[in-house]
């Protein structure tokens, strides 16, 4: 089975899609899909990486599986029912070939991923890092897209490497990052990586 994940981010440049295709794959190698890896396409915004999803959905045939891989943005209701809240949160219906194994969501963003993995932050960013300036529930879903984004700008503030930057650190944490301590604090990754290990 070929998968295909068409991922939200990697902005408009062409090198940051690369950092974003980078990043990915290598989380999912650490995942565990070394030697079935999906192909990771970069689509920039969310409503491109709905239509390139849609499109390549179409085109499909029988031995590829497509993914779309985006942000939640908001709460999600009811964890493996992502198109309810897409249609809720961006008004997206679910494309005729769809299933809820097609969609998944970093609830509410990416960097809920990262704070996952806290001792790979620190390691990271180095001297100046701010541990206790991140949040400390263990279900990184229940934390709110500005307050992760706020804290990891506080943790980083003092940092030899800058201040947290999405375009600037984003995908080389996402390489570095533990995924088992992604699942483990993160039901919706839990059932992403379980979705590609069963289709690879």
């Amino acid at each position: 089975m070929k998968i295909k994940i068409y991922v939200e981010g990697g902005g408009d440049t062409n090198a940051l899609k690369t950092k974003c295709r980078q990043g990915f794959t290598e989380f999912f190698r650490k995942a565990g899909l070394d030697g079935r890896m999906p192909r990771i396409v970069a689509c920039g915004s969310r409503q491109n990486a709905y239509d390139d999803f849609s499109t390549a959905l179409k085109k499909a045939g029988n031995d590829e599986f497509i993914v779309l891989l985006v942000d939640s943005e908001a709460a999600v209701s009811e964890l493996g029912k992502p198109w309810w809240h897409l249609k809720d949160q961006d008004n997206w219906n679910m494309p005729a070939k769809a299933t809820d194994d097609n969609a998944h969501l970093m609830v509410w963003c990416m960097e809920a991923w990262l704070i996952a993995d806290r001792e790979t932050l620190a390691d990271f960013f180095g001297g100046g890092f701010k541990d206790k300036a991140l949040p400390t529930c263990p279900n990184v879903e229940r934390i709110p897209k500005e307050e992760i984004y706020t804290a990891l700008e506080n943790a980083t503030r003092n940092c030899r490497k800058g201040q947290y930057g999405k375009g600037r650190h984003s995908f080389d944490v996402l390489a570095r990052i533990d995924p088992d301590k992604v699942r483990k604090a993160s039901p919706w990754a839990e059932r992403l990586i379980e979705t590609l290990q069963g289709k690879a």
